[in-house]
């Protein structure tokens, strides 16, 4: 039915369209009807089961739940009748009566409440249940049941929403309870503490640990709330600040077009970080004579090492060796490294200062560590390094790719619209060597050896191909080279591509099959695709399957790179990377210099800069005396840090602007104290493009200052005029140099929150899906890049036999710097482990929790054994977020030749208990 539905409400007659119910045609219309098991949020269904909302229906004999009751032509409601309302009030005093008293409520403010006030409703005849004892077992969440009324809103928020499966239904008539897992204690359970529950609750009986006192009772209320971005994953959500005297007490989901509410653990409980005693708040000048291989510094005390300094001092300090190494060794003898982790406006004027202030390209971020090889394939492929469309059109998909990619972990809000998409029906196809949480709800699990992506891929591009499942049409109107990719894809059969990435050839040709014949699929990939040295091949592979198949340009088609910062989209397309300028324009082309000289009203280099990793080399080489870094942390994140370290040691000068005295700060020359997320105003973009505002929404601590006002003042300190005087102004000038930009203002954020690029006007929504009608290109087309199969640059052999490999958890995020300070986040993850296989642990004569010792060709660490399922024998994972275990002394830095990003996830190891090794020193 697509017609309107005409009907009396309060005799009134009214209109439904298809699919809404009484309660939401009532609510359209401003009648208020209580409700406390319907929450009128994406993602949640209606489950009648409170029986608060009860409306008369003339003719029928009982009352009717309007959030389930669809109406129908005719009929006659009654929301206010007496009966109706007598039926609500007594609902109420029923439930009232089970609550705990007002005085020493765990949300006196709780919708419940809201209801039972509007109603008049303040105590109950009813006897009260006998007390539920509290489960305080998990450190962000207090569950209370003697407030819950069994509404299922938190069933449902676990299982539908969020798609966890943690929180059910136990128990019969009076014994009947929420409970977690198997009635384990929530700290004990499987929970993921995404906080869904918590947000859902219209009680109290889920409550943030940080709003009630131990006795369960509401403590520290907010005062007020500020709406922003969250500053963790590349997912973008937004959220609601709660603030109470200045410090946040609590975070609460946003509806924004990322997350539709929905948040992780990380998102809602891991800010904390901002209010931590280790907060640098006044600039740091090293002390005379302490060298700067002795970095044996405690952040919570730096005063061993620096001294305490005006921003006067500071920042001269700071200018003047930078331009002293400039003036004397010439332009490229500095180089700047700035953060995926602040605002656009800031990464653009980041770049800007070492363009035009500096005087070279030496420019570059931790993109260059997670999706330059993607970005390098795409714009080879596609002519854009940005996602054809957004995570959400997994809704749209009939099949669904996820390969090397852990998003329950990395990205775990864009992982829900995956497990619904899942369990709708869509085929996923999960591929990556380890096991992962995504297989629960996947079609098939496709565990391929590490490193042999380019095999399995090959071997799927050969069956569409051979098969003639490809679709002619679109690789005549849409792309080049195929018959290039038809050639070279020839000897790559399954059958004989199955021994080499461990996935037998029907399986690759059922995924083949069913990914080529569908009427729409989309591709999503990790880091596992791209920290290989052979990175780019893995990505082209990825492209032409997409290309090949024509799944791109429509709904539920596409690729879809999961970018891992919050702003790495948006500091990559402010040209914060050395090869281009704004908008991935190229600084060797001379127009495009021209045009950028013209802007900022100075000459630019004609060579594109270095690498991250380049950069380190060059200055082991000596070619790079000074460094200025704003936010990174490459003494935790460059790969072989011990090779990162030296050379920041070895710098003459190093300026460092930062939260916390990093790995890096502990080398610095200047300290300059910066200021985190929610402490300034910003733009963001995220993974899918959309551009997102984050707004004020603490003062700044101490001394510390605003990160663009800092990068503006070190400009003028080496000549620059710079005369900006907010974040604002700077968003003006990247409008004028980038085209992306076009149809998103300043104010049209702050007045929409968001909005995505490409958007052709003002006043129309921006594009979700591109290229459905050709690519920008210069000939319009997208152009196949064969690959070849590419080993690893380093083997397992006798000495160490197993394969390492590094990434992210879902408590902590990157080098640690601000999780590991956030109180939660540390609590549920405090110390490093490296995960084996059990039959790994069995063979090693290991225990989980075992001190271990991990050894490559570049250095050893200790740290704890942990038992995985999810590893293969052969294979062990540690996280690269623990300074006292870091995963990056031990990796190796070889690069991809075309992205220049190191190979991260694989390189040779050896375990060993860690007694047995100190013995055999």
């Amino acid at each position: 039915m697509t017609d309107p539905i005409r009907f009396f409400l309060d005799d009134a007659e009214v209109e439904a369209q298809p699919g809404e119910t009484i309660w939401q045609v009532a609510d359209r219309r401003g009648v208020e009807i209580p409700h406390l098991c319907w929450l009128p949020k994406p993602g949640y269904r209606a489950d009648g089961n409170c029986r608060a909302c009860m409306v008369e229906i003339e003719g029928e004999r009982v009352l009717a739940a309007s959030c389930i009751r669809p109406p129908t032509p005719g009929m006659k409601v009654h929301a206010g009748s007496e009966r109706a309302k007598a039926s609500r009030q007594l609902v109420f005093e029923l439930l009232v009566g089970d609550q705990p008293d007002r005085a020493a409520a765990h949300d006196p403010d709780s919708r419940l409440w809201q209801w039972a006030d509007a109603l008049e409703i303040s105590d109950s005849r009813f006897p009260q249940r006998a007390p539920v004892a509290p489960d305080r077992s998990h450190p962000a969440m207090a569950v209370q049941l003697d407030a819950c009324i069994q509404c299922n809103l938190c069933v449902r928020a676990c299982r539908e929403v969020q798609v966890n499966d943690v929180i059910g239904m136990a128990g019969r008539g009076h014994h009947e309870k929420i409970v977690f897992d198997f009635d384990d204690p929530m700290g004990n359970s499987t929970c993921v503490a995404c906080g869904e529950c918590v947000q859902a609750c219209p009680t109290g009986a889920l409550m943030p640990a940080s709003l009630v006192d131990d006795n369960g009772t509401y403590a520290n209320a907010p005062d007020r709330q500020v709406e922003s971005v969250c500053p963790y994953c590349g997912v973008g959500c937004q959220l609601i600040f709660k603030m109470k005297d200045d410090r946040i007490v609590a975070v609460e989901g946003k509806d924004g077009p990322a997350n539709h509410n929905r948040l992780c653990v990380k998102g809602r409980f891991g800010f904390d970080y901002v209010h931590h005693p280790d907060r640098l708040t006044e600039p740091l000048i090293r002390k005379d004579g302490v060298a700067k291989d002795d970095v044996a510094i405690d952040p919570a005390n730096p005063f061993t090492h620096f001294r305490k300094a005006s921003w006067e001092e500071a920042l001269d300090r700071a200018a003047t060796g930078l331009a002293r190494i400039r003036d004397r060794d010439g332009k490229r003898a500095l180089a700047g490294f700035g953060s995926a982790k602040g605002s656009n406006e800031e990464a653009y004027l980041f770049q800007k200062l070492v363009r035009t202030g500096f005087g070279s390209n030496n420019v570059d971020h931790c993109t260059r560590l997670c999706h330059a090889s993607s970005v390098a394939a795409l714009m080879e492929g596609i002519g854009s390094g940005a996602v054809t469309a957004p995570f959400t059109a997994a809704a749209d998909a009939e099949v669904i790719i996820i390969i090397g990619a852990r998003p329950t972990e990395n990205h775990p809000v864009a992982a829900t619209f995956f497990k619904q998409a899942a369990k709708r029906g869509a085929k996923l196809f999960v591929m990556d060597p380890r096991g992962q949480v995504m297989a629960r709800y996947a079609t098939k699990m496709l565990r391929f050896k590490p490193g042999r992506d380019v095999a399995m891929l090959n071997a799927m591009l050969h069956t569409i191909v051979d098969e003639g499942l490809y679709d002619r049409q679109y690789v005549q109107a849409h792309t080049q080279d195929f018959e290039a990719l038809r050639e070279h894809v020839r000897d790559y059969a399954p059958e004989q591509m199955a021994e080499i990435c461990g996935v037998d050839a029907a399986t690759l040709r059922e995924v083949a099959r069913t990914y080529a014949r569908a009427k729409s699929a989309i591709i999503f990939w990790g880091m596992g695709i791209s920290q290989h040295v052979h990175g780019t091949d893995n990505a082209r592979c990825l492209i032409a399957l997409a290309l090949v198949t024509g799944q791109v340009g429509r709904p539920g088609t596409g690729l879809h790179p999961l970018r891992g910062q919050n702003n790495v989209q948006g500091a990559s397309d402010v040209a914060l990377i050395p090869m281009f300028y704004p908008d991935y324009q190229s600084v060797e082309d001379p127009a495009v210099r021209e045009k950028f000289e013209a802007l900022w009203q100075t000459p630019l280099d004609d060579k594109r800069g270095l690498t991250v990793v380049e950069i380190m080399d060059a200055v082991h080489a000596g070619q790079i005396q000074g460094m200025y870094i704003m936010g990174e942390n490459p003494a935790m994140s460059d790969p072989d840090v011990q090779h990162a370290r030296q050379a920041l040691a070895k710098l003459e000068h190093l300026v460092v602007q930062d939260l916390f005295l990093t790995e890096t700060a502990k080398y610095a020359d200047v300290v300059l104290p910066a200021s985190a997320w929610p402490e300034k105003d910003g733009t963001v973009t995220n993974t899918n493009r959309q551009v997102q505002i984050g707004r004020t929404a603490l003062p700044l601590p101490g001394n510390a200052r605003q990160d663009w006002w800092i990068i503006q003042e070190i400009a003028r300190c080496i000549g620059l005029s710079w005369s900006y005087t907010h974040p604002r102004d700077v968003f003006a000038e990247m409008k004028t140099a980038m085209p992306s930009l076009n149809g998103i203002t300043w104010e049209r954020l702050l007045r929409e929150h968001s909005v995505t690029y490409p958007c052709d006007s003002e006043t129309v929504s921006g594009r979700e899906i591109v290229f459905g009608d050709g690519f920008p290109t210069k000939s319009g087309r997208a152009r196949f890049v064969p690959a070849a199969i590419i080993p690893p640059a380093e083997e397992p052999d006798a000495d160490y036999p197993m394969v390492l490999t590094t990434g992210r958890q879902l408590e902590h995020w990157h080098t640690g710097a601000m999780t590991r300070r956030a109180t939660v986040l540390d609590e549920l993850e405090p110390e490093a482990a490296a995960s084996l296989a059990p039959a790994e642990l069995r063979r090693l004569g290991i225990a989980a929790g075992d001190p271990i010792r991990v050894t490559t060709r570049r250095g050893s660490i200790e740290l704890k054994a942990r038992s995985d399922s999810a590893i293969a024998p052969g294979m062990v994972f540690i996280p690269f977020c623990y300074a006292e275990a870091a995963a990056n002394v031990l990796t190796n830095p070889q690069l991809d030749p075309f992205g220049k990003i190191p190979e991260y996830k694989f390189c040779a190891a050896k375990v060993e208990p860690a007694a047995v090794a100190a013995a055999a020193e």
